[in-house]
């Protein structure tokens, strides 16, 4: 397929393949799958169970968590982000007419990042109690 419309044509073509295999799933789904009634487990009221794993469960339905691990989470995640910026600039370090102005950019860029470690070292967020 080529010409103006041959990309369009191509699209068009993969989303129709998609919608059926997506129609295909559900249909083999519904063919297949077992056919029971929700009277099987609504004698013991598991049906309407929280989990219907067998247990039943214990305790109440709030349950609290430490932010730090949010918190861990989020550095985590803010670091290796910022990390990826590495590598474009090791790519074009060896650029010519470059070379000053992304060693100073890099040396901008990881003093950004040592001022948001520092900080969350004084700040005791990496202190684990």
């Amino acid at each position: 397929m080529s010409g103006y419309l041959g990309g369009y044509a191509t699209l068009g073509l993969l989303l129709l393949v998609g919608a059926g295999v997506f129609v295909a799933a559900f249909t083999a789904n519904r063919l297949l799958g077992p056919r029971r009634t929700a009277d099987w487990a609504t004698s013991a009221g598991a049906k309407y169970e929280t989990y219907e794993c067998g247990l039943d469960p214990v305790g109440g339905d709030w349950a609290q968590a430490q932010i730090r691990y949010y918190v861990y989470a989020y550095l985590y995640a803010l670091f290796a982000v910022e990390s990826v910026f590495l590598f474009p600039w090791a790519v074009t370090f060896d650029t010519p007419g470059y070379g000053g102005a992304i060693v100073t950019e890099m040396a901008i860029f990881v003093a950004v990042l040592g001022l948001g470690i520092l900080y969350a070292w004084r700040k005791n967020i990496l202190r684990w109690t």
